[in-house]
Order: structure tokens, then C-alpha cells, then sequence
């Protein structure tokens, strides 16, 4: 039988990247950032220390590299949203994606936002990689502006205060404080008020109604909520 690494390596150095990242993350998941060592994701996927060494340089590598990871899956993920007419009508579904993506791969989002893993800090490159992830939504910005739906401005600073609003309704639905159909409502209305902030005419820009769906948590986030790796960072935050 072969190991994860066999296969991975059958389809390509990509693969190898990817299957080492799936199983830290999901260590991280599971067990905290104790568990992210190189020698327990080189036994968990049948291959080498060295061999993690090499792509990675060590730990602190490792990490900066699930972080690059997370911010190119939200990049990839906003460049899945079509392409509309209505600007205004874009940069909505971009907000959308981006609450969606977060709750799909919480863990993700923990090491992107969250410091899961205690004492890291981003490399340069990490930071320029992240700072490319919200293109999409200036770009969107920038032509609600130049359509006249929003007053002018600094497209890159009104993406920035999107996201602000995003991400402090996401966390929260991710800790479990907001759940269901009651995150989705408070998040589209949060939306409309940060674009009727920007709007020459706030009275157009209607309040969107999210797909009903179950008033509870995904499942992945109260895995992730709920996992060691949330608990052990904390106790290892109070101890230093």
C-alpha cells in the first residue's frame, strides 16, 4: 500500500506541496500547534523529514507557507465570482464569496487572521501575497465609482473598509457568536450599510436577502471553533 507521499509524488511537486499543507492544517485542526512538527507530518504522510526541509526550510517555512496558501485559495475564490454588469451588484457577490470561502476553510482563516499558530509573523513575501488577495474587490470598488453608484474616492482604502466589516462579521460567525440564517441576514445588512455609507444615493441600494438555509454553525467551523488548536493556542498565549 502505498503512503500519501507516493501518491503525491506520482502527480508532482504540486501535489507533494499541497499534501504536506492539507496534513498540517488539518494537525492544526485536530491537535494544535504542538502537533506542527516536521517530523510528525513527515511520519503522517510516509516520507522523509528531509524531504519537508527542502521545501520548506523548517517550521517557521511551513507556516509561512500554509498562510500564503490561505490567502491564494480567498484569491482564487474571488476570481470564481462571475463577472456582472452591475458593479455594485459584483462587488456584493465578492462580499459573499469571501464570508462563504472563510466558513468552508476555517482553519485557514485562523492562520491568516487569527495567530493560530503562537509567535508566528509573515514574511515579506507572505504579506506581498496577501496584499494581492483583495484586487478583485478595488477593482470592483473602483467601478462602482466610475459607474457613479458610489461618491468618488480611494477605491483601495473603501475595499479595505469592506473588509473590515467582512472580516469582523466572518470572525464572529466562525467563534459561533453569530449562527445560520441570523449571520447570513446580519452580514447582507452590514454589506448594504457600508455601501449606502459610499452611495450617491443610499435610498437605492436595497438590503439583499441571503438563501434561507439552517440556523446553525457549518460544520467545519464548529470543528474548527471547537478544536484543540483554538483552546492549546491560548493556553500557550497566556503562558508567554
Amino acid at each position: 500500500m502505498s503512503t500519501l507521499y507516493q501518491d503525491a509524488q506520482r502527480a508532482g511537486q504540486d501535489s507533494v506541496r499541497t499534501t504536506i499543507l492539507d496534513r498540517a492544517i488539518d494537525l492544526l485542526v485536530t491537535e494544535g500547534p504542538a502537533a506542527l512538527t516536521m517530523r510528525r507530518i513527515a511520519t503522517d504522510i510516509g516520507s522523509s523529514t528531509k524531504v519537508l526541509y527542502t521545501l520548506f526550510g523548517g517550521k517557521e517555512g511551513l507556516v509561512d507557507a500554509l498562510y500564503r496558501e490561505g490567502f491564494a485559495r480567498l484569491r482564487r475564490a474571488q476570481a470564481r465570482v462571475p463577472a456582472v454588469d452591475d458593479p455594485l451588484a459584483h462587488l456584493t457577490q465578492l462580499g459573499t464569496a469571501y464570508r462563504e470561502h472563510a466558513l468552508a476553510e476555517p482553519a485557514y482563516y485562523r492562520v491568516m487572521f487569527e495567530q493560530a499558530v503562537p509567535g508566528y509573523r509573515p514574511s515579506a513575501e507572505a504579506l506581498a501575497v496577501a496584499g494581492t488577495a483583495f484586487d478583485a474587490s478595488a477593482a470592483a470598488v473602483a467601478a462602482c465609482i466610475d459607474a457613479g453608484v458610489f461618491r468618488p474616492g480611494d477605491a483601495e482604502e473603501i475595499s479595505k473598509i469592506f473588509w473590515a466589516a467582512s472580516h469582523g462579521a466572518v470572525s464572529l460567525e466562525i467563534a459561533g457568536h453569530f449562527t445560520g440564517d441570523t449571520a447570513a441576514r446580519r452580514y447582507a445588512a452590514l454589506m448594504t450599510a457600508v455601501g449606502r455609507a459610499f452611495s450617491t444615493d443610499p435610498e437605492s441600494i436595497p438590503v439583499s436577502v441571503p438563501e434561507p438555509g439552517p440556523d446553525a454553525v457549518p460544520d467545519a467551523v464548529q470543528k474548527s471553533a471547537s478544536s484543540p488548536s483554538t483552546s492549546a493556542a491560548a493556553r500557550e498565549g497566556q503562558q508567554s
